[in-house]
Order: structure tokens, then C-alpha cells, then sequence
């Protein structure tokens, strides 16, 4: 009989956002080895005496079921078999001012980041339990692209931590150019963010408002893009980040320590976060494809990048991670047997 495991996710199907897409694909990569769930909350019912292991996505939103299952761990004298999983807001915002953000950390056996620069964020005794695994996306053949205009496209729900405020102030700085197209995708998670969307829509017939799309369609627009814009101010490993990159559709990201840690120290799509000219800058360059090498360059530099988001790579480091929480006899004490070196 498998061992089961569970896995605590804040968000479930119907928030269809980057938590709950993570859970759902880990599920499925630990799923030939380990009897899987996803739930909200932990004790869930009469099957959560029967998990071997926790993997908790986000140290706040996720607190009070790794303070509970850390109590029942701890009362039956087991390895704490947990890991935290600091999925962004949490990592660069929660655990430096959060009490209960801040005891998830120190409870588990292990902590995992998404992106190789997010180990930096976290306090320096804790990185000797701290792993990056990088999520995956399957591979997506590039679309047919229209050669009549650039068509740029952002995918984020409009809260602030996307910043949407600098892809609507680059919209009106290229209103009058018509080349430039943008389409963002993104449900709106604030009103008064849906209602500059819906301004800008107004005022700069070159920026659409798609609202909320399916993922399939979503992964679809990013297939036919020429470019995915990425304006956040706060990432732990944006997953559309490496759904464009394992789609041949190069990014312009803001120099935020997510992006980075995703594309690389050395890439040349970064603009600085809230910068809308230099977002507008590097559009046109991208626009001028035929003559200024950037656009190529970036593909490029995508392509070098796309093997580190396969799934194969995630499974086994995911699996190694699972085998090793649940191994009590060799990992006393919250060691983490291969931490992240910086």
C-alpha cells in the first residue's frame, strides 16, 4: 500500500492561481510512489491519521495546519516530516514581520524555494534546510505569431503585488504607436485596479482587458505572443514565467529577486520594477526585431533557460524530497540533507 501524503494549498480548483496550480501538479508527480491530497486545512477528517508527510505551500496562509500537524508530530515523538514551501508573498514579505509565518519556518524539517536567488531572503541559520526546486510546465510548440503588430501579453489577477500600474502606464505611453499591442489576462482582485484596467481599455485602444481565462487558454495566448510581460513587484517563482519560457515566447521581466532567480543573473529583458518607460523601451526594441538583435537574444537565452523547468527535473527532486521527509531514522532534528548552496 502507498504511503500517503498531503499537501496544505490556501488555494484550491476554484482560485485557479499560481498556489493552486503547484499543488495540483505535485500531486500528480507524486502520485505513482505516494497516495496524494490536497486540502485547505489540516486535520482534514479520518484520513489525516494516515499521512506520512506534510508539503505546506506558503508559511503565513498555510500556519495553522503546520502548527497542527508540528503539535501532533512533536506529542508522538516523530521527525517533524514537514516542508514549507515559501511560494512568494511569504517569502519577501510575511516571514520578516509575521509571528506565524515565522514559527512555520522554524518547525519544519525542510524549507523549499521555487527560484535559486530565494534562499537569500531567509534568515541566514535557516538556509542550511533550505532546497530550490524549480517548478515545471510541459513543453508548447510556438504558434504562428501575426506579423501585422507585436503583441505583448501579461497574465497576472490584478492585485498589487502584479503591479498592473506599470503595464496601464506603458499602455498610455504607447498609445499613439500602433505596432505595439498588449492583451492582459487576469481577473480583478481589486476594485480600484479593475477599474484603471477598464480606464486604460478606454483610453488606449492598443491595451485589451481579457479578464479571467481558462489555463488552457491562457497557455494558448502565451503560445501566439511574441513577447510575455511579467511587471511584479513580489514573486516567489512566477509560474508563467517558465510556462512562456517551455513555450519559445521570450519575457521582459521587472529586475525583482523572483525573476531573477527564474531567467538569470545574466538576462536582458529586465526593466526596473515600476518603471514604465523602460518596460516601453525594451517593447520597442522588441518591435524592431528585424534590425535590433534583442528580440533574438532573448529567445535564445530562453531557450538555455527551458530545460531547468522540465518535469522530469521537478519529479525527481520532488520524490527525493517526499522519500527523505518520511525517512524518520536518518533525518532527526529539522536537517535538510542537501541545502541550497549560496
Amino acid at each position: 500500500m502507498k504511503q500517503q501524503v498531503v499537501i496544505i494549498s490556501p488555494a484550491l480548483a476554484d482560485a485557479n492561481n499560481g498556489n493552486w496550480q503547484t499543488a495540483r501538479r505535485w500531486q500528480q508527480l507524486l502520485q505513482p510512489r505516494y497516495q496524494v491530497r490536497i486540502a485547505s486545512h489540516w486535520p482534514d477528517g479520518p484520513e489525516a491519521g494516515a499521512d506520512v508527510a506534510m508539503l505546506a505551500l506558503h508559511a503565513r496562509k498555510s500556519a495553522a495546519a503546520i502548527a497542527a500537524w508540528s503539535r501532533m508530530r512533536s506529542e508522538q515523538t516523530l521527525s517533524p516530516a514537514l516542508a514549507v514551501v515559501l511560494t512568494g508573498t511569504d517569502l519577501y514579505r510575511d516571514i520578516h514581520s509575521d509571528e506565524a509565518a515565522q514559527s512555520s519556518l522554524h518547525v519544519a524539517q525542510c524549507l523549499v524555494v521555487l527560484q535559486e536567488l530565494g534562499a537569500e531572503a531567509l534568515p541566514p541559520a535557516l538556509r542550511n534546510k533550505t532546497r530550490v526546486i524549480f517548478q515545471s510546465t510541459s513543453a508548447r510548440q510556438t504558434l504562428p505569431k501575426t506579423s501585422r503588430h507585436l503583441r505583448a501579453l501579461m497574465v497576472g489577477h490584478l492585485r498589487q503585488e502584479k503591479s498592473p500600474q506599470t503595464l496601464f502606464n506603458a499602455a498610455q505611453l504607447l498609445a499613439p504607436n500602433g505596432t505595439i499591442c498588449i492583451d492582459h489576462i487576469g481577473a480583478s482582485l481589486d476594485v480600484t485596479l479593475g477599474e484603471q484596467a477598464q480606464t486604460t481599455a478606454a483610453q488606449c485602444l492598443n491595451y485589451r482587458w481579457l479578464g479571467a481565462l481558462t489555463h488552457a487558454q491562457t497557455r494558448r495566448r502565451i503560445q501566439q505572443a511574441h513577447v510575455l510581460v511579467h511587471t511584479s513587484a513580489m514573486e516567489g517563482g512566477a509560474h508563467v514565467l517558465m510556462e512562456a519560457v517551455r513555450s519559445g515566447t521570450p519575457v521582459l521581466a521587472s529586475r525583482i529577486a523572483g525573476n531573477v532567480g527564474m531567467l538569470g543573473a545574466d538576462y536582458l529583458g529586465y526593466f526596473d520594477w515600476d518603471d514604465a518607460q523602460q518596460l516601453v523601451q525594451l517593447l520597442r526594441r522588441c518591435d524592431n526585431r528585424g534590425t535590433d538583435p534583442l528580440y533574438n537574444q532573448l529567445h535564445l537565452q530562453c531557450e538555455a533557460r527551458a530545460p531547468l523547468f522540465a518535469q522530469q527535473a521537478e519529479r525527481a527532486a520532488l520524490l527525493h524530497l517526499v522519500d527523505e521527509l518520511q525517512d524518520n531514522s536518518k533525518q532527526p532534528n529539522n536537517a535538510c540533507k542537501h541545502p541550497v548552496s549560496l
